[in-house]
């Protein structure tokens, strides 16, 4: 029998993604956020609350990255998404975290994080009192290092966590337990598993 547990924002997994934007003295920000993801083929949907600094930086440059961070990188990673650079300026720099410009949007790209989705800022509308923003998305890089030997990223390889909002933790991802688009095909025809 299943429990009503009320209105609340229950899905699994969310995705954690580094939001990293440039502040207006050209300093890095990176904040961690679940509430985005891939809303069509070229667009990224970013849900964030308006007091965020990013939102002020994501008005000012109109560009930012996303960055999937790695198991190895959680600690620094969840330390981006406790600390405000509203009263933390310098909370980039605390995380030990490094960054170089990308070559295709006005915002930097975290070296240390093994997949980076470049985007630029296509509308922000405020709904709510949080902004609702949609990314263009402009460029991917991964590390060789996460790329299986068709040149795709691997999952297992990328060594990614998603949050759960249940409980508020964090999940390894990676094992493969089936195939899209071809594990169910057989009910096409009728077959029984």
């Amino acid at each position: 029998m299943k429990k009503d547990l009320g209105v609340n924002p229950y899905l699994f997994p969310m995705p954690t993604l580094m939001i990293n934007t440039y502040n207006e003295d050209n300093t890095v920000d990176s904040m961690m956020m679940a509430w985005g993801g891939i809303c069509a083929g070229n667009m990224v949907a970013l849900n964030l609350e308006r007091e965020h600094k990013t939102c002020a930086n994501l008005k000012n440059r109109k560009a930012f990255t996303i960055s999937v961070p790695d198991v190895a990188h959680l600690k620094e990673a969840d330390f981006l998404g406790i600390a405000s650079a509203n009263k933390m300026p310098d909370k980039f720099a605390r995380s030990g975290l490094h960054a170089e410009k990308s070559e295709k949007a006005d915002a930097p790209i975290v070296t240390e994080f093994p997949l980076t989705v470049e985007c630029k800022v296509v509308s922000m509308e405020e709904i709510n009192g949080d902004y609702h923003v949609l990314g263009e998305i402009v460029g991917v890089l991964a590390e060789e290092s996460v790329l299986d030997e068709k040149g795709k990223v691997d999952a297992a390889k990328l060594n990614a966590f998603v949050f759960d909002q249940f409980r508020n933790g964090y999940y390894a991802i990676g094992e493969k337990v089936g195939q899209a688009w071809h594990s169910g095909a057989g009910l096409m025809k009728g077959e029984q598993g």
